[in-house]
């Protein structure tokens, strides 16, 4: 139907606007004349479309059925149609030289909106989340029908890995675009008072670049990247609007004693505030539930930080917005409200109470239950948000992403993951570059552009989503941006992409890490942190819970991968690895 019938827009929309009036007009209803006008006619059908019809000639009406070719004409509304027959009636239009009708196409502002709206952004990030614990990827135990109706409606991706193995970098890879060995943050490292080490302001966030693009920009949850007044806080890495935990220390309670809000801290009404480390009373009874009620708050800081979120959503409705909510579920502390509790109780796990007898957070009567719960209430906050959206009339322009920052936690005496099988079939958990710590769930969702309920086993990581939103927003990345990541915008629409040469980690932490995928193959060391370390391989094909080392095997693909690790790795003043960059001391 388009090509001879090919609709051209005016210089004052932009280039799409024309398919998008196109569609409106094959829609809409018969239009009808408005008695009140003279020598100029409008039209109006059921998207509130308005034609400007100017009367020269002597053919006959209107049909909103007619598809039309046009020819823009500079500086001005004008559209031209070979179309003779384009309504009812007898009203005439204005023609050319040749015998064409010139119309005036004249969009209201409701129709304008439809048509010219920017895309919007969401992006969910869920705090150790692991890649079965969810119901789309195979989970039994937990409900989660909101996320789970998420994978229904958009592309779930199954090899998709986090900026890093724990909070900080990996969310430093996220909002700058670099892999770990070109990133600035590759490992938590905390700043008392207060936060943890800054990015430097010479940095360039995704939020920025939204940022100068006029995009509102806001962030709920937990930060980790800079204390208040540093380089790294949120408002000075493109942020307009932060509410929840800067630093990553004080999200491990739920029920804190403040908040920041913007550049202010807000106090909560929990008194005392429950702390994220602390142990049993001396005399309590660990068997008794009532020896658990000092780690119950008031006041729920998610209930805040969702709140606030939901509010931002619904003051800037009416502009682009970029919205990150880091949420800080379901890292322990095991801290969730009673009522969302009592849909596990009643399943009647046996469930033993965690004590922190060997360390951790707080104690949890039924820790199982609690866990559970945790992720649960996630899947409402994100069910929340997108009915905001489709309260709006905001999902079919909205981009909405959700994954998480690193595989399930290690601590098994708070987190059951074997009772869950949180990881799976997967090896290794949070802080490992094996797979269960690093391979994270992700689900892409935007209406029209990508098919609902698809799978994607496209190789991917966090360093994609700055190329790939600049991508989906139309806009380019600027000149002197340094990025590792890739569009991924055909994978996730369900084309074919060039498969990528690697995807590259490190990380400092838990004895120093690295490790390197391409194809089929993943490279993976450990304990840099000691020095030189030997290189192990694995076929994630053949098997992906990495069980046999095939370094002895296949020297070729072992020197091919170790050649990219010596490449891609960047010697960090900030995160030395004495086992890739020696000695610093000599």
């Amino acid at each position: 139907m388009l090509g001879k019938n090919l609709l051209m827009t005016p210089a004052w929309l932009p280039w799409w606007t024309g398919l998008a009036l196109l569609g409106l007009l094959s829609e809409a209803s018969p239009v009808k004349a408005d008695p009140l006008l003279d020598d100029t006619t409008k039209w109006s059908g059921n998207f509130d479309l308005r034609l400007t019809i100017e009367p020269t000639g002597t053919e006959g009406g209107v049909d909103s059925g007619s598809q039309f070719r046009s020819e823009q004409i500079p500086d001005s509304h004008e559209m031209i149609t070979n179309q003779a027959d384009f309504g009812h009636g007898n009203d005439e239009a204005r023609h050319d030289e040749s015998g064409r009708k010139r119309i005036l196409v004249q969009p209201s502002p409701e129709v304008l909106q439809k048509v010219a709206r920017p895309l919007n952004i969401l992006f969910i990030l869920a705090d150790d989340l692991g890649y079965r614990e969810l119901g789309c990827y195979g989970q039994r135990l937990i409900r989660t029908p909101r996320i789970d109706r998420l994978a229904a409606e958009g592309v779930k991706l199954t090899r998709h890995y986090a900026g890093n193995a724990v909070c900080a970098p990996s969310r430093c890879v996220l909002l700058t675009g670099k892999h770990p060995g070109h990133a600035f943050v590759r490992d938590n490292r905390s700043t008392p008072p207060e936060g943890q080490l800054p990015i430097p302001a010479a940095e360039q966030t995704i939020a920025e670049l939204l940022q100068a693009e006029g995009y509102a920009t806001g962030g709920f949850g937990k930060w980790g990247l800079g204390g208040p007044g540093s380089s790294g806080e949120p408002l000075k890495q493109g942020f307009d609007r932060f509410f929840g935990y800067n630093c990553q220390a004080h999200a491990h309670s739920y029920y804190p004693g403040y908040l920041w809000d913007d550049d202010k801290r807000i106090p909560l009404t929990n008194k005392p505030p429950v702390p994220g480390h602390a142990g049993l009373a001396k005399a309590a009874d660990p068997n008794d539930p009532a020896s658990y009620t000092q780690f119950k708050g008031t006041d729920y800081a998610p209930d805040r930080i969702h709140a606030a979120a939901i509010d931002f959503l619904r003051t800037n409705r009416d502009r682009p917005f970029f919205l990150y909510y880091p949420s800080t579920i379901p890292h322990v502390a095991l801290h969730v409200p009673d009522k969302e509790l009592e849909p596990y109780l009643a399943l009647g796990w046996n469930d033993p109470p965690f004590t922190r007898s060997r360390g951790g957070y707080t104690p949890h009567f039924t820790p199982r239950a609690a866990y559970a719960a945790m992720i649960s209430r996630l899947d409402t906050e994100v069910g929340a948000l997108l009915d905001t959206l489709d309260e709006l009339d905001l999902a079919d322009d909205t981009l909405v992403i959700f994954t998480s920052d690193n595989g399930t936690t290690h601590l098994h005496d708070e987190v059951d993951y074997d009772f869950f099988a949180s990881v799976g079939e997967l090896r290794g958990l949070k802080g490992s570059l094996y797979e269960g710590g690093i391979r994270v769930p992700c689900l892409v969702r935007w209406p029209g552009r990508i098919e609902a309920g698809t799978t994607s086993d496209v190789l991917s990581g966090f360093e994609d989503w700055l190329p790939t939103v600049l991508a989906a927003c139309d806009r380019a990345p600027p000149p002197d941006l340094t990025t590792d990541g890739h569009n991924l915008l055909p994978a996730l629409a369900g084309q074919s992409l060039e498969p990528r040469a690697f995807l590259y980690r490190e990380f400092g932490g838990y004895g120093g890490q690295q490790a390197v995928w391409s194809g089929r193959w993943k490279a993976v060391r450990q304990h840099l942190r000691k020095g030189p370390a030997a290189t192990e391989l694995y076929d994630l094909e053949a098997d992906p819970g990495e069980a046999t080392d095939l370094a002895a095997d296949r020297k070729d693909v072992v020197a091919r991968l170790e050649g990219i690790m010596a490449r891609e790795h960047q010697q960090s003043a900030e995160f030395p690895l004495l086992g890739l960059d020696g000695d610093a001391t000599k």
